[in-house]
């Protein structure tokens, strides 16, 4: 498919998404050939080591401003080339536009559930990938004596089950 065939389908989604961008998708974004680290961290964008001399920057991105990427014309190759499976099937006809946005929608539901289970076992840090957020809560003792808090656990468990499912279905494939 043509990238110019997904253009509208590109400025239709996008702006209400943004899970590629928020850490709901990815914990990080590895640069690849051809991306000017310099530029990129000039823009705004922090930079680290990743394993094998690759640089990477960490989720949600510090250019996301929750809509809109705001380097959007200078964005690293690999945010260039991702395209989720959603912008996939509309662009090849096997979904309207509207039924992703339902999808989107549910998503950033089932993704804002999961942040607010974390904020309320004590996972605060917004800046940090949900993955990672979700092990620490996850990796931290449990106290069989608090109900309350063993049930938190259990919640939130459940609800990145029903997340990762759906972003596994619609949006990864």
């Amino acid at each position: 498919m043509k990238k110019n065939a997904l253009d509208p389908v590109v400025a239709r989604l996008c702006p209400n998404c943004g899970l590629c961008c928020d850490s709901t998708l990815f914990a990080d974004v590895e640069l690849r050939a051809g991306d000017d680290a310099r530029r990129l961290e000039q823009l705004g964008l922090v930079l680290a080591p990743k394993g094998r001399g690759r640089l990477a920057f960490a989720q949600p991105c510090a250019c996301f401003g929750g809509k809109l990427c705001g380097i959007y014309g200078d964005r690293p190759r690999r945010c260039r080339l991702f395209e989720c499976g959603l912008l996939k099937r509309v662009g090849l006809g096997e979904l309207t536009a509207s039924a992703a946005l339902a999808k989107i929608a549910a998503a950033r539901r089932r993704a804002a559930a999961v942040r607010e289970r974390l904020r309320s076992l004590g996972q605060q840090d917004e800046q940090m990938a949900l993955t990672h957020r979700y092990a620490g809560a996850m990796s931290a003792p449990v106290d069989l004596s608090d109900a309350a808090g063993v049930a938190g656990q259990g919640e939130l468990m459940l609800a990145v089950s029903e997340l990762m499912e759906l972003l596994q279905r619609d949006f990864l494939s």
